[in-house]
């Protein structure tokens, strides 16, 4: 009889627990020496490719962490790569992505306050967290501003892999 009733506490432990919401949540998020770093390897890829653009970091609920504006980008490269950093949290995918697979909603989503649907936008993930984006905007095309930002990724791919 104690086997049966032990296995069904168990058994009712493991399924209702997780239902419980924690009091206190632990998350991963981007500390501000890697946004920084990644917002400047982005800039400094585009540079190399003789764009001028900008570069924005954010965090896991899209507060900005870190942002750059090379020296003659316009000045509303900032908001663009923000915004397009803002629809990566979002869709949790790069924004190309997201408006191939959204494209019957994207005019929809474009009206919202703080997101751009245009290629230039990638989460940042680490250990299969994602724990920010990173938005590119000023290159003439926004695969242009992609490559930027996924250089930037790939060159601290390592502090990625091994980020606490």
């Amino acid at each position: 009889m104690w086997r049966k009733s032990g296995f069904g506490l168990v058994l009712w432990l493991v399924v209702c627990l997780p239902l419980q919401a924690a009091d206190v949540l632990t998350q991963r998020n981007i500390g501000m020496e890697l946004a920084r770093d990644i917002a400047s390897e982005a800039v400094l890829a585009c540079r190399r490719k003789g764009y001028q653009v900008s570069a924005v970091v954010v965090d896991r609920s899209a507060t900005v962490r870190a942002a750059l504006r090379d020296d003659l980008a316009a000045r509303f490269t900032l908001q663009i790569a923000e915004e397009k950093a803002n629809a990566a949290i979002l869709s949790g995918t790069d924004t190309g992505t997201f408006a191939r697979n959204r494209k019957a909603i994207v005019p929809q989503l474009n009206e919202v306050d703080g997101i751009m649907i245009l290629r230039g936008g990638v989460p940042v993930e680490t250990g299969g967290y994602r724990i920010g984006a990173v938005g590119v905007s000023g290159a003439p095309g926004g695969d242009l501003d992609e490559a930027c930002a996924r250089a930037a990724l790939d060159k601290l791919e390592e502090r990625l892999e091994f980020a606490e």
